[in-house]
């Protein structure tokens, strides 16, 4: 039986000004398997995400590999599950690509050999190293993107989680991100618009509508429901 990494019952959550965001939501993540996350704009996506590693905390009962999102459980959780945001500038603020991809090893106190080998081999895994005494400021979109993503690898987490990954990329640096997600083995949790990157990454598919999931199952099952895919605002309509 596949192992479960991320268990939600019953996930409810309002903004502190009452926005109602999630309603109910119940999902299981199986480890290995890259699972889309598809909804219209204001469908609970993002929101979604930050309670996978308690940056956002609602009512509900939410397990990362078998451990409760408590306070104390929190750093182990955020060790284990790498969350890229949507806009890669979130992530890096450090004057080089060493510096950033280096700050979460050194954070856990490893030393300074250890932190070069998980530095060295998290920018490798995304086709970065050459870039290691860059400024990040001065890379392209495409480049932030996957050091970025080298900042969480460089913790070794079991999760990776991405908000909106093809966002503001040219269609050459897109097809080489969809290649980089292709090639990362270990489990991913994509929420995207682009149902083209979910159709070539993701194996199964969760889709979101006014907070709650309206339904899940196999990505091909998903995308090819037309009728479903119009009634929740992912395509448009047939005349």
């Amino acid at each position: 039986m596949d192992k479960i990494v991320i268990e939600i019952k019953n996930l409810h959550y309002s903004y502190p000004d009452g926005t109602k965001a999630l309603s109910g939501i119940d999902l299981e993540v199986f480890e290995g398997e890259s699972l889309g996350i598809i909804g219209s704009n204001g469908s609970g996506k993002s929101t979604l995400l930050l309670h996978l590693n308690g940056i956002l905390r609602g009512t509900s009962d939410v397990k990362i590999l078998g451990r409760d999102v408590t306070d104390k459980n929190l750093p182990l959780i955020r060790r284990s599950v790498g969350l890229i945001f949507q806009d890669p500038e979130n992530q890096l603020f450090m004057p080089t690509v060493f510096d950033d991809v280096g700050f979460g090893p050194m954070n856990m106190g490893l030393k300074k050999e250890k932190v070069e080998d998980a530095v060295n081999r998290a920018l490798e895994e995304v086709d970065m190293l050459p870039f290691l005494k860059r400024s990040p400021h001065h890379l392209s979109v495409g480049e932030k993107k996957r050091v970025a993503i080298a900042t969480v690898l460089s913790m070794e987490p079991e999760i990776l989680v991405l908000d909106e990954p093809s966002s503001n990329l040219d269609p050459k640096h897109r097809r080489e991100f969809i290649g980089l997600l292709q090639k990362l083995q270990l489990t991913k949790i994509i929420a995207t618009h682009d149902l083209d990157l979910v159709m070539e990454t993701c194996s199964r598919i969760a889709l979101l509508d006014e907070g709650r999931i309206v339904a899940v199952g196999k990505t091909a099952d998903i995308l090819q429901n037309r009728l479903l895919l119009e009634d929740y605002g992912m395509i448009a309509r047939s005349p």
